[in-house]
């Protein structure tokens, strides 16, 4: 029998996403990919694969996934949530891991996540990756043209996720000593191309209110509720290129932040454009959270997007050793260098 994991529930909304489906937007085809990039670099780190390899995406509630193949790493990352692995699909309890770091699962054991808090996403990525054919380049689900990821949709009970490997390698498991994603407290925006259907008044009432994440939110845009914006010049344009973190103006009034899955042209005036240093903590907001924006120059979103570059580079030297209880502290502490050297009190 193939490596796999079987999904013995799927959650609420799970998908395998990498990075995102790059080049295709000429004709038509979304970038998807992971709602919060940060998360999936983390976790994919955690495993050893490289940081754009595909991984679970889970949404408000996390999956129940069992191991068919002689044992698996895993990681979790982003969201909080109770992350249980059990003995077996009929078992109430097992033992219970934090996220943040890897964790091997045997045959037969299997990996619980309970609902989400704190953030609408995270991710479960698997050391060596799922063994699935690359559509346009990519397994980034998108769920509405049908395509990538496991047969172009979510995760169901049943489904049996193939993997490239049936064992994990042979050694110790890990954990990230920190971990950046928290929003700022404003969420930094460069004008949008068509700030000029807006009056001045209005977009400075926009940068000046604070809106909040709707239940309608999904992959494809976050719609926020708030003060409503005006236009001067109808809500209607001839339809032109979507970027990432574009901020669309209806004709209701409230704004839309285009995410993972946008489309990729539309016809709605873009106030404003999220820079791409604080999208991925944006995104991950749930349902109710609170927003507010600042605009900044373009010579700043660069020199946001070259710090944030840089801190994913470094997440590799935050890495370290995972120390389970019941280790041996004489070591550990020798290892920290806190002190020079212990002698035995009782001899």
């Amino acid at each position: 029998m193939k490596p796999s994991l079987h999904v013995v529930a799927p959650g609420l909304l799970t998908t395998i996403q990498d990075r995102g489906r790059f080049g295709y937007q000429h004709l038509g085809v979304p970038v998807s990919g992971a709602l919060d990039p940060v998360s999936l670099h983390a976790a994919n780190l955690l495993v050893g694969n490289p940081p754009d390899a595909g991984a679970l995406e889970a949404a408000c509630v996390g999956p129940t996934l069992a191991v068919e193949a002689d044992d698996v790493r895993i990681a979790v990352v982003g969201a909080n949530a109770a992350i249980d692995i059990l003995p077996g699909v009929a078992a109430e309890s097992g033992r219970s891991v934090a996220g943040l770091q890897s964790v091997q699962l045997r045959r037969g054991e299997v990996l619980r996540i309970g609902a989400l808090t704190g953030a609408n996403v995270l991710y479960v990525a698997v050391e060596g990756g799922f063994d699935i054919e690359p559509m346009l380049g990519s397994v980034a689900t998108d769920i509405r043209a049908g395509i990538g990821g496991w047969q172009g949709r979510a995760l169901a009970a049943g489904d049996r996720l193939p993997l490239r490997q049936a064992k994990s390698g042979q050694r110790g498991e890990v954990c990230l000593e920190s971990f950046f994603v928290s929003p700022r407290p404003r969420i930094r925006v460069i004008k949008g191309p068509q700030a000029d259907h807006f009056p001045d008044s209005e977009v400075a009432a926009f940068l000046g209110s604070e809106y909040t994440v709707g239940p309608s939110a999904d992959r494809m845009g976050m719609r926020l509720t708030g003060r409503k914006i005006a236009h001067s010049r109808g809500f209607d344009i001839a339809s032109d290129a979507i970027a990432p973190g574009s901020i669309q103006v209806p004709g209701n009034g409230q704004p839309i932040v285009l995410l993972a899955d946008r489309q990729t042209t539309g016809g709605y005036p873009k106030i404003a454009t999220v820079i791409s240093a604080d999208l991925p903590a944006l995104a991950r907001l749930p349902v109710g959270s609170k927003v507010s924006f600042e605009a900044v120059s373009i010579d700043a979103a660069e020199a946001a997007r070259r710090d944030y570059v840089a801190e994913l580079a470094a997440m590799t030297d935050k890495m370290v050793p995972l120390r389970r209880a019941g280790a041996d502290i004489t070591a550990h502490l020798q290892e920290c260098n806190l002190v020079s050297g212990f002698i035995d009190a009782a001899a």
